[in-house]
């Protein structure tokens, strides 16, 4: 229920973005107070154009300073950093100041896209609702996620690519605990786009034919070579992210500093400023020109990384999308120059660009995929994005270690999930770690014999088992008090009254649970009041080291032998341990 409050909230907060961005757009560079819908491209003023974006940032620097440093940045790897590193708790005053600074920062020039902000309001918003209600951190990082992926699709319309965004990015998980909320929340923020901006495609464009099999193979080699240059966009952005590092200057002023850029930029490419759906709704349409092609694919990415990379507020996605789509458009025109038979179509080249540069930059491939679906409508559009998108994935993963969503935390020594597997202590279960205890006691036993024995065997455990003459379980002996026990006294005095045990289909994270709540060395295993066998931590390390070293065999052909390697000492660490 809080989800689907939060959602509706969000939604709210999307359309008055929206309407802001549009607000301080027209009072910027039309001085006029509307709310009407247009970009900064039909300015008329001049060289003054410049100042504008510098201004907006200065605005921006200032809040960030004296509001939350927090506001900076482009929403996913702060919401990423926060799950991670904090408990999913962001501070309140982000809900208020991160729209607020993004829609100046937009509004004035930035070359960004509205939805990374509203990303992060909504996931402020479940955050602070989450603070509120005072629920666990890892509730409240279901919240979280179900609001940011709510702003998402309260933007773009497109509740499905929201939930794998969720799945992909943020919750690092997938379960029915998780992603229901989410996706409840996602579906709602779908309704309010619905009710606020209507029913049409976001990036409507004209019906894609049908691909042929050499036009499949055409856009996957696309892919593939589009993955290259998104590595290079994400390495390009921490690169310039560095760069503002050495810098003389307090961080405040660096969102003015690049703002120089992109005024200089926008004065001599006015489509490059502002959010540019428009743009992208253009690239779609297949019938651009070359020189707005590269206008958008390199004079937009300078004008955008180097703004992002200054610390200023703003998204990731829409720019992404706009730098690919051109891409794509340009290597859709060279082949079709080279190639006249391979039967692309540079709509669909503008497509499988925009997409493929997200997912390789990202690695959010089935996000890429199906927002790409959702937001143009096109069916045909699935196999060539499915084939691209991958490619694109593929060839990025080997060319940088993190992603442009990633490498922020990377950085600080925290690695997001890679890989969504079962976890490997549910696939265990007691029967499988057992072992016969090397040395068990008949409660008839006097303390005199327990002696002679330990003396006589190489036991390194605290607790030994005991039983009756039957054979049945009846309890742990702690050897540690043998040295204050009478020789005479028979052990059955001394065995510990609770007795824990487990049955063979007990999981390991049960048996470890048990291992810790109880204090025990080992634990044993019940069938039929019989003892069946013992669990220890050295099992149950064993036995986890094997899973692991088996499942990176299984990997070493992908992954190559320095991972194998890699891993193989890692389960030696853990069974040193």
């Amino acid at each position: 229920m809080q989800a689907l409050l939060n959602a509706i909230l969000v939604g709210l907060i999307a359309k008055g973005l929206v309407l802001l961005i549009s607000l301080i757009t027209n009072l910027s560079f039309y001085g006029q107070f509307s709310f009407e819908e247009r970009g900064p491209a039909g300015h008329h003023l001049g060289w003054v154009v410049v100042l504008v974006p510098v201004i907006g940032s200065l605005i921006v620097g200032v809040m960030a300073r004296f509001g939350s440093k927090a506001i900076r940045g482009h929403g996913i790897p702060e919401a990423m950093e926060n799950i991670i590193l904090n408990e999913s708790r962001i501070p309140p005053v982000i809900t208020l100041l991160k729209p607020l600074s993004a829609a100046i920062s937009i509004g004035t020039g930035g070359p960004f896209g509205a939805e990374g902000p509203i990303i992060a309001t909504g996931g402020a918003l479940g955050s602070f609702t989450g603070q509120v209600i005072h629920i666990s951190s890892a509730e409240r990082k279901v919240l979280l996620a179900a609001g940011a992926c709510a702003g998402m699709s309260a933007i773009f319309g497109s509740p499905l690519a929201a939930i794998l965004l969720a799945i992909e990015l943020l919750l690092f998980e997938f379960s029915p605990r998780s992603v229901i909320p989410v996706a409840l929340s996602c579906i709602a923020g779908a309704g309010m786009h619905l009710l606020m901006f209507g029913n049409d495609p976001v990036f409507a464009m004209p019906p894609i034919p049908a691909v042929s099999d050499m036009a499949l193979v055409t856009y996957v080699l696309m892919g593939a070579a589009i993955g290259v240059v998104a590595a290079l966009v994400s390495r390009s952005v921490y690169w310039v992210e560095d760069m503002f590092e050495h810098l003389p200057v307090h961080w405040m002023w660096w969102p003015a500093i690049g703002a120089v850029a992109v005024g200089v930029i926008g004065y001599f490419a006015p489509h490059t400023m502002g959010v540019g759906y428009d743009n992208i709704r253009t690239l779609l349409t297949g019938e651009v020109t070359l020189a707005l092609m590269l206008s958008l694919c390199v004079l937009k990415y300078l004008s955008w990384v180097i703004s992002l990379g200054s610390g200023t507020s703003g998204g990731t996605l829409a720019p992404l999308f706009t730098i690919g789509g051109a891409l794509g458009a340009m290597m859709g025109v060279a082949v079709l120059q080279l190639f006249p038979g391979s039967g692309i179509n540079l709509a669909t080249a503008a497509l499988i660009g925009m997409a493929a540069m997200f997912a390789g930059a990202s690695r959010a491939l089935l996000t890429a995929i199906v927002f790409a679906l959702e937001t143009t409508g096109q069916p045909h559009g699935l196999l060539p994005l499915i084939g691209a998108c991958t490619t694109a994935y593929f060839v990025s993963f080997f060319l940088m270690k993190g992603s442009i969503m990633t490498e922020k935390i990377r950085r600080r020594g925290i690695h997001a999930p890679e890989e969504y597997i079962p976890d490997v202590m549910q696939q265990i279960n007691a029967a499988m770690v057992a072992v016969q205890p090397e040395l068990s006691l008949k409660d008839t036993f006097t303390v005199a014999q327990v002696n002679i024995l330990l003396d006589n065997h190489a036991y390194y455990q605290q607790h030994l088992l005991v039983t009756d003459a039957d054979g049945r379980f009846a309890g742990y002996f702690d050897r540690q008090r043998l040295p204050a026990a009478d020789e005479n006294m028979a052990i059955a005095q001394l065995v510990s009254r609770t007795a824990p045990f487990l049955l063979p289909n007990d999981d390991i994270n049960m048996v470890a649970q048990m291992l810790e709540k109880y204090q025990l060395s080992v634990l044993a295993i019940i069938e039929g009041n019989q003892l069946k066998g013992m669990v220890t931590a050295a099992a149950i390390m064993h036995t986890y080291s094997e899973r692991q070293l088996a499942s990176a065999r299984y990997h070493s052909a992908f992954f190559g032998n320095t991972r194998l390697l890699r891993l193989m000492a890692r389960g030696k660490r853990l069974l040193v341990r």
